[in-house]
């Protein structure tokens, strides 16, 4: 895996998102909604999935991230900056079956649910790459923060 090409991706990913200061986890949802031009949605996992941090679903008409329970909002956050990383990276997502679907959402048509990206490791570049621009994206974060001596990222206004 080439780290190098990792991290350009991921500094010119950030650089082309154009966030205006003080960025926030709740700023760069908004942020995100409108260049995605549709809700995205941030709940926990309910239940222990092995092997699981987050996962993004793409809906008809919004995009869900599911993060599993953590230990603190740091980590929370990191999970959701993650796989706010691959929907700027516009990194591909694999199709889910209607079973896998149904475990997460069972009250809604597992074939409305169009798509998954599932990650476990970071071991391949997408994965590396992701986690480099969540990174940077947090860092934004806390520096946002140190300047302001605000509250850590919004975490109530996004997490409820």
């Amino acid at each position: 895996m080439d780290y190098d090409a990792a991290r350009s991706r991921a500094r010119e990913a950030e650089a082309g998102l154009c966030l205006s200061e003080p960025v926030s986890l709740a700023s760069l949802l908004r942020h995100l909604e409108r260049l995605r031009d549709r809700k995205i949605v941030i709940n926990p996992i309910e239940g222990a999935i092995d092997k699981v941090c987050g996962l993004w679903f793409g809906l008809d008409h919004m995009d869900v991230i599911l993060h599993a329970r953590a230990a603190s909002e740091v980590h929370r956050q990191q999970i959701v900056l993650h796989e706010f990383a691959h929907m700027i990276l516009r990194h591909e997502q694999d199709t889910v079956t209607a079973e896998y679907a149904g475990a997460f959402f069972p009250d809604l048509d597992p074939e409305r649910v169009v798509k998954a990206l599932k990650r476990t490791d970071f071991l391949d570049e997408l994965e590396a790459t992701a986690e480099l621009l969540a990174d940077r994206l947090a860092a934004r974060i806390r520096s946002s923060q140190d300047r302001s001596g605000g509250q850590p990222g919004n975490f109530s206004s996004v997490f409820g």
